[in-house]
């Protein structure tokens, strides 16, 4: 009798785009939305080249605050707001998320959190997601706790730099100007 050995574990892509589809894909609200812009990026690998084939979410707040989702009793306001965005990189490893700016939200102790959303990245390599938070320049961030939780010298790779047609946001998986991940 031959004696069966486990599977060797697998990475989360390279197939993201085919087993994760999102029927609203990137838009956290409609286009048209009043307030509505593109947060667009690209996501780099550790030698700097685009990631082809990687999948980036969003989760957020609405305008006021609130998610939606049943455990904040706040709740969303526009009925229109998914605050959950999916989209897969393109082959020259840009994405882009369509939304509006989250409000300010709750923290540990009285503390309130700075206008932020959350990503999730998945590529290949990965064997797991790996989480950070996106930030926006022309925004208040003193004050944030967990912000304050980074060094100073590496706050810059959460801060969405303010352009056209809304934000920039790229994603550095590792080396030289590794994004800041979060342990979830």
């Amino acid at each position: 009798m031959t004696k069966l050995l486990p599977t060797p574990s697998q990475t989360v892509g390279p197939y993201l785009s085919i087993g994760l589809p999102w029927p609203d894909g990137p838009h956290v609200v409609p286009e048209g939305t009043p307030g509505g812009f593109w947060i667009r990026g690209i996501v780099r690998d550790g030698n700097g080249d685009p990631v082809p084939d990687a999948m980036i979410e969003t989760w957020q707040a609405d305008p006021e605050g609130g998610f939606r989702h049943p455990d904040d009793p706040r709740g969303a306001a526009n009925g229109e707001f998914r605050g959950f965005g999916r989209c897969p990189t393109e082959t020259d490893g840009t994405y882009g998320i369509f939304t509006v700016l989250p409000g300010v939200v709750p923290g540990e102790g009285g503390t309130t959190q700075a206008r932020h959303i959350d990503v999730s990245v998945f590529a290949r390599g990965l064997l797991n997601r790996v989480v950070t938070r996106i930030y926006f320049e022309d925004q208040d961030n003193t004050g944030d706790p967990v912000l304050a939780t980074v060094p100073e010298e590496r706050r810059g790779t959460l801060i969405a730099a303010k352009t056209e047609d809304g934000y920039r946001f790229d994603v550095r998986l590792q080396g030289d100007g590794e994004t800041v991940f979060f342990r979830v």
